[in-house]
């Protein structure tokens, strides 16, 4: 190897453990858990979901809409009303999380689940993506097999 290559090969390994080894230092976490805050779980920075409770939320009625999430995307997330709704079930969290605050925001493009997603707070998104994600799955990949 040349030095310019083991210099970059010295680089990007270094930089790799420095991406890698960044972690909340011990004392910032026990304050955090001292002070009664949700420890952050997700990629989207949400608090632990608690699938019981978003279960509950699934079935609520949204004031704005009169729709519940299990209105159009069925009891386990598996049976939407219209094929071209996505299945929930068994969906990873953070995915559902992500999509969820997209609508909330307005990132995502959709009248209904924009009007769904707005009322809902960080820990009712959580709870969402949480109960879904626990469902069983149904997806698959385009070839069928997985």
């Amino acid at each position: 190897m040349t030095k310019t290559t083991l210099a970059i090969a010295a680089l990007a390994a270094s930089l790799a453990l420095t991406a890698c080894g960044k972690s909340e230092p011990a004392a910032e976490h026990a304050a955090g858990a001292e002070s009664g805050a949700a420890p952050k779980s997700s990629s989207a920075g949400l608090p632990t979901g608690r699938a019981e409770i978003g279960k509950q939320l699934a079935t609520t009625k949204n004031a704005a809409t009169g729709q519940a999430c299990v209105d159009c995307h069925g009891a386990d997330g598996n049976t939407p009303i219209d094929p071209s709704y996505p299945k929930l079930g068994g969906q990873y969290a953070d995915y559902l999380a992500h999509a969820l605050i997209a609508y909330r925001k307005g990132d995502r493009d959709n009248a209904l689940m924009a009007s769904q997603a707005q009322p809902l707070d960080d820990q009712q998104i959580a709870d969402l993506a949480a109960y879904f994600a626990s469902r069983p799955g149904q997806l698959s990949d385009l070839s069928g097999q997985y």
